[in-house]
């Protein structure tokens, strides 16, 4: 039989208390800040030490002249023309090398902005379509772009004229069908392709004798 002495006497302390609890979390958010799980892009540059980081200088070769920039090496040659060189006609859209917005040509081929880093780039002939005009004077594609109402937004239209440039550059007169194929990798929301199909063959009209049947 236990004595009355015995409810007297101190408890032992639990191992685990609400206070402990909360002081626990409260470190452990610290940490989780500390290491970037708010900032994923934080986290990422920390869990690879290997990542080259810093801006170097480039040199890059584009409607015919040479521009002189720096850029860290991880910097697209999309984020390069638009933010450092103020040539924004190539849009940002997916950033993911899907919708064509921001198709350039690289050494008279279509590709995909986003999907290039600008240094490599380098040693590169690089088209834009600001390098379409020039004064008064315009690529037949682009009249033809606004002849033939091809398009709305206008938001995908450069990638568009761009594809288009390169397809007629490597086939000045293709079929119906190869002018479907050739701008399969551009994306329009607002559906004007029926427009940038008439207007692909009314430039490859005036510039190279028209379409195959």
């Amino acid at each position: 039989m236990s004595s009355s002495n015995d409810s007297e006497k101190p408890r032992k302390k639990s191992a685990f208390s609400r206070r402990g609890f909360l002081q626990g979390v409260s470190v452990t958010g610290g940490a989780a800040i500390g290491t970037g799980l708010l900032a994923p892009e934080t986290a990422e540059a920390q869990a690879a030490p290997g990542v080259v980081s810093g801006e170097v200088p480039i040199t890059l070769t584009i409607n015919g002249k040479p521009y002189k920039t720096t850029a860290e090496p991880r910097m697209t040659l999309l984020d390069v023309l638009r933010n450092n060189l103020d040539l924004t006609a190539a849009k940002r859209v997916c950033d993911r090398g899907t919708c064509g917005a921001c198709t350039v040509m690289l050494d008279s081929k279509a590709v995909y902005a986003c999907t290039v880093l600008a240094i490599e780039a380098q040693n590169h002939k690089i088209q834009t379509l600001e390098g379409l005009s020039e004064g008064t004077k315009r690529h037949p594609l682009i009249d033809a772009f606004v002849a033939n109402d091809a398009q709305q937004c206008g938001y995908c239209t450069p990638g568009f004229v761009m594809a288009s440039k390169a397809l007629l550059d490597h086939n000045p007169r293709p079929t119906e069908q190869q002018v479907r194929e050739g701008l399969g990798g551009n994306f329009c929301r607002c559906g004007t392709y029926m427009g940038i199909r008439k207007a692909v063959v009314q430039a490859a009209q005036q510039t190279n004798g028209g379409t195959r049947a």
